[in-house]
């Protein structure tokens, strides 16, 4: 039986590690090749941050993983940031691996503490480069490639439970994961003519390293000295519907892989939550 995209081209940005990886490697297992990006390291040089920054081993681990189920991978190292160096990868990518048919735009931060009131410029400014406007440049290097394929496509938008509703103190996540909708809304009624859907997944917290760090666990608790994932788990299921504090990375692939292939053939401008409920309180 063949992969839900067989022979088809995904570019996936933010791959080195968490959400982005699991989506390359989920994409692979159903037969997609890929073309993998990621920073590789902090996002402002020599800045400490509580999440410690992806690293050039994160992503050559993302390749071999995905050469281990025997696809083809082309990687670089792109700041999501520089429109040209993602415009070349793209480009570098698609003439190594003939085509592209899919975009994940993955890639992005988490931060935040202040009210939008007390945010500075800098953090305003580098969550809407990185958060909105790295989304934009990802989608735009990778347009043209599939519109000249001429078999349409799919492309898949990360936001954030935070661009369906807002949460205190991290408002310009908000921001610009509602801008993100707003991003493939837009997208979406351009590229129709295209036979190029486009679609937003909203992700309710993920066990990856941008909820499970210690600078997340002092948020969540900072009642506690040391606290850890267990001492966060009852707030963090206070936010859902279900059960469950968390989902795992999986289960973001699976619904990036399910609007990534013909069973969502005729699926576009949609936003479609992975949220264990968390929209409806």
């Amino acid at each position: 039986m063949s992969g839900r995209v067989e022979g088809k081209v995904a570019f996936v940005t933010g791959a080195a590690r968490g959400q982005g990886r699991s989506h390359a490697l989920r994409l692979a297992q159903e037969g997609a090749d890929i073309i993998a990006i990621d920073i590789c390291g902090p996002i402002r040089p020599g800045a400490e941050t509580a999440i410690p920054a992806s690293t050039s081993d994160d992503l050559a681990e993302t390749a071999n993983l995905v050469k281990g189920l025997d696809r083809r991978v082309v990687t670089a190292e792109v700041d999501v940031r520089d429109a040209a160096a993602i415009k070349a990868a793209v480009d570098s990518g698609v003439e190594q691996l003939g085509r592209l048919d899919i975009i994940v735009a993955n890639a992005g931060i988490g931060n935040g503490g202040d009210t939008l009131d007390q945010t500075s410029e800098e953090d305003w400014d580098e969550m809407i480069d990185i958060n909105l406007s790295g989304v934009w440049k990802s989608v735009k290097a990778g347009v043209p490639h599939i519109v000249a394929g001429g078999r349409g496509g799919s492309i898949v938008l990360t936001s954030s439970v935070g661009g369906l509703k807002a949460y205190p103190h991290c408002g310009n996540y908000v921001a610009a994961k509602h801008g993100v909708v707003g991003l493939m809304r837009g997208f979406a009624v351009e590229l129709g003519q295209h036979n190029i859907r486009v679609n937003t997944v909203h992700p309710t917290h993920v066990a990856t390293p941008m909820l499970h760090n210690e600078g997340t666990f002092k948020m969540f608790r900072p009642d506690l000295e040391n606290p850890g994932p267990d001492d966060m788990a009852p707030i963090c299921q206070m936010f859902h519907t279900l059960p469950i504090p968390w989902v795992e990375p999986i289960d973001i692939s699976n619904a990036v892989l399910f609007l990534a292939s013909d069973e969502a053939r005729y699926i576009t401008g949609v936003t479609l939550p992975v949220d264990a409920g968390s929209c409806l309180k």
